[in-house]
C-alpha cells in the first residue's frame, strides 16, 4: 500500500509497545466516553461491526464467534448439568448468547458494570447479541462483579469473566486476583466451574498476564487448565483458563460433538471436537512459560497487561 493508498478513517491500535495496526474505518456509528471508559463503535469492510473500548477491540462481527463460543463452550460442556450461570462483564452479549443457548440453563446472572456500553451494543451490535439481553432467563445488573459477589449467597454452576484486560487504572484488575478468585470459588456450587478471558497468548505477548492468570487461579483451585485460540481480529492467539475444584475431564472430539448435538441441538460457527482438541493442546513455548511462571496476582501487587 502506498501513501496515497492511506485516505479516509483509520482505526489506529497498539498491539505491542513498538508495533501498531490500522484499520480503515467506513462509518463510525459511536465515540465518545461513559462514566468509566473511551468508547467506539465502528464499522469496517473487512471486520464489519466492532466494539473498541480505551482503544482496544473487543469484539467484530466477523470473528466474535471464536471468541464467544472458546469461553463458553468448553466450560459448559465440562459441566455435567448447567443450570445457573454468572457472567462478569460481557456488554456485547455474545458471552450470555452462548450460555443461553444451552437448554439446560434455567437463570443467567450477567453484571457488566457500565450500563452505558451494554445499551449502546443493544442499539449497534444486534448480530452480537442477538436479542439475548430480552431473554427471561436474564437478570442483567450494572454494578461492581466483586461487590455482588461479596454480597450475595447465591451460587452457580458455571461463572464466566468475560472482563476487559487488567490494566493499570482500568475496571477491572483486581477482577483477576487471587482474593477475587477466592470469593469466585466461594459462589460455585459442588463441582461448578470457573472461565476467564486471560489476555493474549502470542509468542510476544504471553507473559503479560496469561501466564499470571493461570498460576493465580492453579494456587486457589484443585484443577486449572489453560487453552488458546487464534482471534483474527485481535491480532494473536488469545488465551482462556478453567478451573473447579473437581477433575476437568479430557473430552474426545466424538465426545464434545456429541454433547453439541445433545444439549443445544445445532452446530457451532466455530466450536466442534477437532477445534475443542486444537484449542487445549499448547504450543511448546506456552507449556515452557506457564512452567516457569511464578507470579501470583494479588491485590496489593497485581500483574498489569502492557
Amino acid at each position: 500500500m502506498t501513501t496515497d493508498e492511506i485516505s479516509g478513517k483509520w482505526l489506529l491500535e497498539g498491539v505491542y509497545p513498538d508495533l501498531a495496526v490500522m484499520l480503515r474505518v467506513q462509518q463510525v456509528l459511536f465515540s465518545g466516553r461513559t462514566a468509566y471508559q473511551h468508547v467506539e463503535v465502528v464499522e469496517s469492510r473487512l471486520f464489519g461491526r466492532s466494539l473498541v473500548l480505551d482503544g482496544k477491540t473487543q469484539s467484530t462481527e466477523r470473528d466474535e464467534h471464536i471468541y464467544h463460543q472458546s469461553l463458553v463452550q468448553p466450560a459448559m460442556l465440562l459441566h455435567p448439568n448447567p443450570v445457573s450461570v454468572f457472567i462478569g462483564g460481557g456488554g456485547e452479549g455474545g458471552t450470555l448468547r452462548e450460555a443461553l443457548s444451552h437448554r439446560s440453563v434455567q437463570r443467567a446472572v450477567m453484571l457488566d458494570l457500565d450500563r452505558e456500553v451494554v445499551e449502546l451494543c443493544r442499539q449497534h451490535l444486534p448480530n452480537h447479541h442477538q436479542g439475548s439481553f430480552d431473554d427471561p432467563r436474564v437478570e442483567l445488573l450494572h454494578q461492581d462483579a466483586r461487590g455482588y459477589l461479596e454480597n450475595t449467597g447465591e451460587q452457580f454452576d458455571v461463572m464466566i469473566m468475560d472482563l476487559v484486560d487488567p490494566l493499570e487504572g482500568g475496571t477491572a484488575y483486581l477482577l483477576y486476583t487471587q482474593e477475587y478468585y477466592n470469593l469466585v470459588r466461594s459462589r460455585l456450587k459442588p463441582g461448578g466451574i470457573l472461565v476467564t478471558q486471560s489476555g493474549p497468548a502470542g509468542l510476544l505477548s504471553h507473559q503479560e498476564c496469561f501466564t499470571t492468570i493461570y498460576r493465580t487461579l492453579s494456587s486457589i483451585f484443585a484443577h486449572s487448565t489453560p487453552y488458546q485460540v487464534h482471534v483474527p481480529a485481535f491480532q494473536t492467539l488469545w488465551g482462556f483458563t478453567l478451573a473447579s475444584d473437581s477433575p476437568l475431564q479430557s473430552l474426545s472430539a466424538a465426545a464434545v460433538d456429541g454433547l453439541i448435538a445433545q444439549r443445544l441441538g445445532h452446530e457451532l460457527a466455530f466450536y466442534d471436537g477437532e477445534t475443542h482438541l486444537s484449542m487445549f493442546n499448547l504450543p511448546k513455548f506456552l507449556r515452557s512459560s506457564i512452567a516457569a511462571e511464578t507470579r501470583v496476582n494479588r491485590d496489593d501487587s497485581p500483574v498489569f497487561m502492557t
